[in-house]
């Protein structure tokens, strides 16, 4: 297979499952499931529409569903070629992969109620069978019971005192005096407090910087409200991400936009917002204006930092938008190995090229695996990642692989978002509110479910279709 130089581009040659240890160019239209094209990309739209949404992933497709069912006349504004925000299909020799987004999982009540609106079910992940993890010289295979029960026994310790500051995780400033002391930590500072050395400091500092992009980064308070929201246990936490929905994470948002009504404009990217004699006025890359009533912005967070704002926004948004929500590094890496058909799953220390490799699907050749690697991994280069594999399975052998950097991606610039330290208590629930016209939604702000789930995306999708409704009169 020849070598091209994108990163989501599948290259030559070259674990722990959710359940048990971590779980063109132009500018275009899809309506009703249809795409056709649209006006003259310079042209001004002199009808208004009654909303404008801007980005089709999970939260703007809920915004535009629930306006389209009350009779709202919605257009969405997608910068890709494509829906699904953060979550982006794709292949890998010839078997469907999750570039973005992944799992599902019990206990998210919204993302059940979608799956049973659309009729749709979900499938188990991949079980492992034995897991190699971090130990005093080198790496260690243990059987999941083994590792399972030591992580619970880990976690317990380093998200102590979190089943009263998140007394109730879906209600996050509930006990807000609790919070002032805890939610100015990293996990970095965590992991210190704790004194945590040799194996034990590995172990954790390896799964929580999975999904902070950096234990400097991440605040304690974000990831230990996704523990309580889980059921207070770490194996709970994993169960959350152990469910693949049919048809792929793309399914139920597919199904969403389609029944909206909505107009979705694809390659639009937005570069600015005003507001002028009591419209919206959203203008797109090319010079074509839309005009609304209101407008819904559903992107990363991390993303506001590129917009135009007229008026500017007031600090709590201005705030966010300079820090960011989206983990400053997040690359996903799928990979087709053979030399094993083992459903081995891996899980290493901080500062690895590869920190968590998960098993997936078996081939009769080997397996596909999944991995989530750090900043010490050029994916460009296919002998560094067939070494990193290696590293944590010596019998594996890379026949091909497939990348996807959210942070180099300029529609996302982040991966999935995680609070950094203090924002909970600065952003919390100002954040969340309308300014002006403008109305803000995305997982990235939702109170319960934040950054990296979907049903944190539909919970602010369904309060912004309310606030929009409202502002449109």
């Amino acid at each position: 297979m020849t070598e091209i130089g994108d990163s989501t581009t599948p290259r030559a040659h070259g674990r722990v499952t959710r359940r048990t240890l971590l779980k063109a160019a132009g500018a275009t239209a899809l309506t009703a499931g249809a795409v056709t094209a649209t006006a003259s990309p310079a042209a001004a739209d002199d009808k208004p529409y009654d909303a404008i949404v801007v980005g089709a992933g999970y939260a703007g497709g809920t915004v535009a569903r629930e306006l389209g069912a009350r009779g709202m006349r919605v257009l969405v504004l997608e910068a890709r070629g494509r829906i699904g925000g953060r979550i982006e299909p794709g292949t890998l020799a010839g078997h469907h992969v999750e570039l973005g987004g992944g799992w599902f999982g019990p206990g998210q009540d919204l993302v059940a109620r979608e799956l049973k609106r659309y009729s749709l079910t979900t499938t188990e992940d991949v079980h492992a069978t034995r897991m190699v993890m971090p130990g005093p010289n080198g790496y260690a295979s243990h059987s999941p019971q083994e590792a399972g029960a030591r992580l619970n026994s880990l976690f317990a310790d380093f998200y102590a005192g979190s089943e009263q500051y998140f007394e109730r995780p879906y209600e996050p400033l509930h006990r807000k005096d609790l919070l002032a002391s805890v939610d100015r930590l990293s996990l970095a500072d965590r992991i210190a407090q704790l004194q945590l050395k040799g194996v034990d400091h590995d172990w954790v500092s390896g799964a929580t910087s999975v999904f902070a992009g950096g234990n400097k980064t991440g605040s304690l308070t974000g990831l230990a409200q996704w523990y309580q929201l889980a059921g207070g246990t770490y194996d709970k936490f994993l169960s959350v991400m152990s469910q693949l929905p049919e048809g792929g994470m793309i399914s139920i948002l597919e199904r969403m936009l389609r029944e909206s009504g909505a107009t979705i404009s694809l390659n639009s990217p937005v570069t600015a917002i005003r507001e002028r004699g009591g419209l919206t006025h959203v203008e797109v890359r090319g010079g074509r204006v839309h005009k609304a009533p209101v407008v819904v912005l559903a992107t990363p967070v991390n993303m506001w930092s590129t917009l135009t704002f007229e008026p500017g926004l007031p600090k709590v948004y201005a705030d966010a938008a300079r820090e960011g929500l989206g983990v400053p590094h997040a690359t996903k890496l799928w990979l087709r190995v053979q030399g094993t058909s083992e459903a081995v799953s891996a899980q290493a220390p901080e500062g690895a090229p590869i920190l968590l490799l998960i098993p997936q699907k078996q081939l009769p050749d080997g397996r596909i695996f999944v991995a989530f690697t750090g900043p010490a991994l050029d994916v460009s280069d296919p002998q560094a990642v067939r070494a990193a594999v290696r590293g944590l399975l010596p019998e594996a052998r890379v026949a091909e692989y497939r990348a996807k950097e959210w942070h180099k991606d300029p529609y996302a610039r982040g991966g999935w978002g995680l609070r950094r330290p203090g924002q909970l208590l600065r952003q919390l629930p100002d954040i969340q509110q309308p300014f002006g016209r403008v109305v803000f939604a995305g997982g990235d702000i939702a109170s319960g479910w934040n950054g990296a789930f979907v049903e944190g995306a539909l919970e602010s999708g369904f309060r912004a279709a309310e606030q929009a409704a409202t502002l449109a009169g």
